[in-house]
């Protein structure tokens, strides 16, 4: 089943917004650095440094550093714990609306 620390802590990782629009750079990036993050967020370099620390400890980015830049890339391992969680309602949800398909053919053939 899945574990409750790693699926709570990738749902608080995307809660936020800013957060969620940081990683969404990141993900359409191969790799890029918080200068760019800075620039394309509208936030500043502080809090976009706050948004990568709580991604990274979500397991939701990796980071490189070379030289004076750090880059950073998405990690898609790290959403395996929402993935599952929403596999496992997926099922539930499936079953769901095959009964209602079910009955709905039963009222009016």
């Amino acid at each position: 089943m899945i574990q409750t620390a790693s699926i709570d802590a990738v749902m608080r990782a995307l809660a936020d917004p800013t957060r969620r629009a940081v990683f969404e750079q990141i993900v359409n990036s191969d790799e890029i650095t918080v200068v760019e993050l800075t620039r394309a967020s509208h936030v500043t370099q502080g809090a976009v440094s706050q948004h990568l620390k709580a991604l990274k400890l979500a397991g939701l980015v990796a980071e490189r550093p070379e030289g004076r830049n750090v880059y950073y890339r998405a990690a898609p391992e790290g959403l395996a714990p929402l993935v599952d969680w929403m596999s496992h309602y997926g099922t539930f949800w499936r079953q769901r609306f095959a009964d209602l398909r079910s009955l709905l053919k039963e009222i009016d053939p």
